[in-house]
């Protein structure tokens, strides 16, 4: 027998990219989605904040998470200060009434917000009370050498980070097993990004199932532990010909996670003296 859990299965609206972060929420919506996490950066609307409310009431659909304007693509969104980010985006979560900011570690040219970025994040979160997950990232891969561009460490588990994000797609590219990264990551992990990878040095970010990643096994494991965070399907559908292509994905992924994030019970079984099998009721 099994169950469901408590935890909610979000859209990033990184997932419908180059379709705006307007239609993250319309396609979430209509797919049943039970919410977001909003990409700041991904297009213009999704740094206005009154914008986005107004997305949230007319969907009646909660942004679930934040994720901060932090990739390489996106170093002038919301100013060039990286603490500055960090703060107005834990500002937005609480007026949004999202649980979490997602956070990458620092590239190593930022070598002051590196510098203190572990004591960093922990006094954020404590002045804010906005719960700050510092995601899993992977070394630059060059032939016959890997560049490592983040510090202090493209792995949280480094580091004594209080929240972690488990992206698979990065875990891939790293070259990690995504069971057994959740596993040290332990208590700390928070939030997920839900999709997959081939080990490729490309961060691919397909589709759930579709690479070599324990996707269904790490997904049953957080079901047994009652995982309580958000499980965020972050794919790419760039390549995506039309709207009901990129659909196709986004319902696959849904379904795959519904199927496989369920939490199995034991049913006793009592044995007569003749050999025969009957269920226990409590």
């Amino acid at each position: 027998m099994s169950s469901r859990t408590t935890a909610k299965i979000g859209l990033s609206t990184a997932s419908v990219y180059p379709e705006s972060t307007a239609s993250g929420f319309e396609l979430a919506a209509r797919l049943g989605y039970d919410g977001v996490e909003v990409m700041i950066g991904i297009d213009p609307l999704s740094t206005q904040i009154d914008a986005i409310q107004r997305l949230i009431d007319y969907h009646q659909l909660p942004v679930l998470a934040i994720h901060a304007p932090t990739l390489l693509i996106m170093q002038r969104v919301w100013g060039t200060d990286p603490w500055s980010k960090l703060e107005r985006s834990a500002e937005a979560a609480k007026e949004l009434g999202a649980d979490v900011v997602v956070v990458h570690p620092p590239f190593r040219w930022q070598r002051d917000y590196a510098r203190g970025f572990v004591e960093g994040i922990a006094r954020l979160e404590a002045e804010t009370g906005v719960t700050l997950a510092v995601e899993n990232m992977y070394p630059w891969r060059a032939p016959g050498r890997d560049l490592q561009a983040y510090a202090p460490s493209w792995d949280p588990t480094e580091q004594s980070y209080a929240h972690t994000t488990l992206d698979l797609s990065h875990a891939s590219t790293a070259e990690q097993d995504c069971v057994e990264l959740a596993a040290t990551m332990g208590r700390s992990l928070t939030h997920v990004h839900l999709t997959d990878g081939t080990g490729s040095a490309k961060d691919e970010h397909l589709v759930p199932g579709r690479g070599t990643q324990r996707a269904a096994d790490l997904l049953t494991e957080l079901a047994r532990q009652e995982f309580s965070g958000h499980i965020i399907i972050e794919i790419n559908t760039r390549r995506a010909t039309s709207r009901s292509e990129r659909e196709v994905d986004l319902v696959e992924s849904l379904e795959f996670t519904r199927r496989h994030f369920v939490k199995t019970r034991r049913t006793p079984f009592a044995v007569t003296p003749d050999g025969e099998i009957s269920e226990l009721t409590p």
